[in-house]
């Protein structure tokens, strides 16, 4: 793709979030939501009947005979389940679970098609999901892995971490390859060929339901009643404080469910390219250009503010942006001409950001972690509580 046509395309998706979210109120944006509008009503009629066709047996969903752990949500991006399924994964480790996680590889580089047309010739199988982490090493890049499946592998030594669009494949696959005994679903929750015998609903807490509407006129993936879906909620992005309204509409909808709510936590800034590691101290009083591709900045850029970084400049770009050198550059430049002391971005980011690129003043990318605020103690209790119900037994698989 052309720069001039990677601008106004990505151009044209800020656009659409803006008249998603609100951000505008001109004529054009009123004809652009109403339009949206009408494709939402035939995306809802097909994620429906979808649902309908799976909960009346006419589709088939294919049991593997292990623990199936899904994380997702209703909505699209921001709800922080990178954090929530890495924390997870290492839990059920340390119990001593054989555990692979299993993605689609959002936005990661497909093989090219040649290599599909090959491998469809001289093969009678389908290829293997593409093995981000065989437990020992990391195989594949974000760009071919996807940004969260590598990030995940990266910080899980000991976990299988395998990319493809059919999850039953890849289950089949860690079971058989790696011995695997727990399949951890990344954004699985609308994956419904493989069930899962728990459901981990994640919901912000910010923002849960965005505008009520279904993509692509708001950012729900199917409808909020399909909260009953949930086996638990997990509250994220919550300040510790009650909304009581939230709480009365997931009970009413899946009544007596348990509700856990968590905070993403900042833990340290790690300076890109070295081991070198500084307190969240270090940005009190300190100038800062902070940029980030996520699908939520406003939260990234508030974490930094209440660390007492002053935020000089900003850029935000489109979720899982994949940066060029002339984006470097021009952030290089905006550092300097507001007269920055360092760049700050996510981890999210940092996995898309050569690690060969020399850069004229520090980077540091923000660690977050995830700690529970209600509904359990700690984390590896809410784990306990979920996959281990009665006295560490494990749960029946289904």
């Amino acid at each position: 793709m052309s720069s001039w046509l990677k601008k106004k395309s990505n151009a044209l998706e800020l656009y659409t979030i803006d008249v998603i979210l609100g951000r505008r109120a001109d004529t054009g944006a009123a004809i652009y939501g109403a339009f949206l509008q009408l494709l939402s009503y035939l995306f809802s009629g097909i994620a429906q009947l979808r649902f309908w066709l799976y909960r009346h047996r006419i589709l088939h969903d294919q049991p593997l005979g292990c623990l199936v752990v899904v994380v997702g949500n209703l909505t699209v991006g921001g709800t922080g389940k990178t954090p929530v399924v890495e924390k997870f994964a290492r839990a059920l480790q340390d119990r001593g679970r054989r555990v692979a996680i299993l993605s689609r590889g959002y936005k990661s580089k497909a093989p090219p098609v040649w290599k599909k047309w090959w491998w469809a010739l001289t093969h009678a199988a389908e290829p293997p999901p593409r093995i981000v982490s065989d437990g020992k090493n990391v195989l594949l890049d974000s760009e071919q892995a996807g940004d969260e499946p590598y990030m995940l592998a990266r910080n899980l030594p000991g976990v299988i971490v395998l990319v493809d669009k059919n999850r039953v494949k890849a289950g089949a696959f860690a079971i058989r390859k790696f011995g695997c005994d727990t399949l951890v679903l990344d954004d699985g929750f609308q994956y419904l060929p493989l069930k899962g015998q728990l459901n981990l609903l994640l919901v912000d807490k910010t923002n849960p339901f965005g505008n009520g509407h279904l993509l692509p006129r708001g950012i729900l993936r199917e409808p909020i009643k399909h909260l009953r879906r949930a086996s638990y909620v997990f509250l994220t992005k919550s300040n510790g404080e009650r909304d009581a309204e939230l709480e009365a509409l997931i009970q009413q909808h899946n009544p007596g469910v348990d509700v856990i709510e968590c905070a993403h936590q900042p833990q340290y800034l790690q300076r890109f390219g070295t081991e070198e590691r500084q307190p969240l101290s270090f940005l009190k009083g300190r100038r800062v250009l902070a940029f980030c591709g996520i699908a939520t900045p406003e939260s990234f850029e508030k974490f930094l503010r209440d660390l007492g970084a002053k935020i000089v400049a900003r850029e935000r770009y489109l979720d899982h942006y994949r940066y060029a050198e002339e984006d470097f550059v021009e952030l290089t430049a905006m550092a300097q001409r507001e007269g920055a002391e360092c760049l700050v971005t996510t981890e999210k980011d940092a996995v898309r950001i050569p690690h060969t690129r020399a850069w004229g003043m520090p980077l540091y990318y923000l660690r977050l972690e995830i700690n529970i605020l209600q509904g359990a103690s700690d984390f590896d209790e809410a784990v306990g509580r979920i996959c281990f119900p009665q006295n560490g037994s494990r749960p029946p698989v289904t």
